[in-house]
């Protein structure tokens, strides 16, 4: 029996994930040792819980599409609304060579994908869904693929096996993040570690205006100075970045610019942002920004883990099974030993490393809460959170989609 949660109850149930989440993070020394986020913690947690009430009774429930959607599309609006083009020009050098790994990665995905499925004697598309499509594209490129593969290349259960695949990348990509970056950080001794008590005086400081440096997400769980007008203001430009959103997803839909509707939102977000603040010389106020954005991204994880129904995994093809766990070591190799020493084997390089284990394996709104986890224990890392989200939500996507394009052309 399914069981229907409305949007205020999948609220509900989300917050009670998170602070589930909270606890077990504070209480375990495991999950703070190995940096595991907090949504990733409390939704596995309930993910399990799930699995054995439908295992032992039938139910199971499913929560609400579109709020999950809703608050993926206000954080990558957020993620838009935060870059102007003066921190996009203070990645440089540095953007591009992130650029360039994660393209090679790409490719190296679909190459380990497509081989295996060809050696354990399945159609190798199959090991292309296990590819970028679903790993380094999740569920939403997995639900734009699903029914082409079905449709025009025969590929029968196309959508349900993206979808799985998606799911264990966005579990695995939230796992393996934290303790890679971690490892580096001890190997070559980058970092030392903040005690509680100096994380607690720092997130109880509140970040005003006069905070240098400033870079949104870097800190979730750091006070900040807002007030209702600049809150309702915020509000309005979040609308304004969905409702573009919706407008260009439907006007480009056939066309070649077609897009997936979040990098609509974010694009949005960098154009209203950069229009208001330098032709109309509009105070944008980024620490609004930064809260609705944070608390978008912890609901938005704490929703897609909740709604996993872990038995839906468990029917997977042996076969499909090893191609993941293959992808699983060659995405762990290769930040480690590629994008680590490309950004420089430095602490920033580490932060990005564990990054790129969220997106590569997951999706933005994960690698961003990987490099959280990171932040929170180690400190700041200005230029991995300039990077990271711009790359993993906009970037990416296009890159992914060239790949996929062209390796079908050799299937048609």
């Amino acid at each position: 029996m399914d069981f229907t949660f409305n949007a205020f109850y999948t609220l509900i149930a989300a917050v009670i994930v998170l602070l589930l989440g909270r606890f077990l993070v504070n209480k375990i020394d495991f999950l703070r040792r190995y940096n595991i986020p907090e949504p990733v913690a409390g939704g596995l947690v309930a993910a399990i819980i799930s699995l054995l009430v439908h295992s032992l009774w039938g139910y199971s429930i499913t929560t609400s599409a579109e709020l999950q959607t809703s608050f993926m599309l206000i954080f990558f609006a957020s993620i838009g609304l935060s870059a102007n083009f003066s921190k996009l020009r203070e990645g440089g050098v540095g953007l591009i060579i992130f650029l360039f790994a994660i393209s090679a990665f790409i490719i190296l995905q679909n190459a380990v994908g497509i081989s295996l499925a060809t050696l354990l004697g399945i159609d190798p598309l199959i090991g292309l869904i296990a590819g970028s499509v679903t790993l380094t594209g999740g569920h939403g490129t997995a639900g734009a693929w699903g029914e082409i593969f079905e449709v025009e290349h025969g590929i029968q259960g196309a959508l349900a096996l993206g979808m799985a695949s998606a799911t264990f990348g966005l579990i695995i990509g939230g796992i393996i993040g934290g303790p890679l970056a971690k490892l580096l950080i001890n190997r070559y001794n980058l970092a030392t570690a903040r005690t509680d008590q100096q994380i607690e005086t720092r997130d109880n400081t509140p970040m005003d205006s006069t905070t240098s440096e400033y870079v949104p997400f870097e800190y979730p769980h750091q006070v900040r100075l807002i007030t209702a007008d600049n809150a309702i203001t915020t509000l309005g430009l979040f609308a304004g970045c969905l409702a573009f959103a919706e407008f260009m997803t439907g006007f480009s839909k056939g066309t070649a610019f077609e897009l997936p509707t979040f990098v609509w939102a974010l694009a949005g977000g960098v154009i209203l942002r950069n229009v208001l603040e330098g032709i109309f010389k509009v105070q944008i106020f980024d620490r609004a920004i930064d809260v609705f954005g944070n608390a978008s991204l912890s609901l938005y994880l704490a929703m897609a883990l909740l709604s996993l129904k872990l038995w839906q995994l468990a029917d997977l093809a042996g076969p499909l099974m090893v191609i993941l766990g293959a992808q699983t070591i060659t995405m762990a190799l290769y930040a480690g030993f590629v994008t680590f020493r490309l950004m420089g084997k430095n602490y920033d390089a580490a932060v990005l490393a564990a990054g790129h284990c969220g997106f590569g394996m997951g999706a933005t709104p994960t690698a961003v809460a990987n490099m959280q986890a990171i932040t929170n224990m180690y400190g700041a890392s200005h230029k991995a959170f300039l990077i990271v989200p711009l790359c993993g939500a906009f970037f990416v996507d296009l890159i992914n989609a060239t790949v996929i394009q062209m390796i079908l052309k050799f299937f048609v």
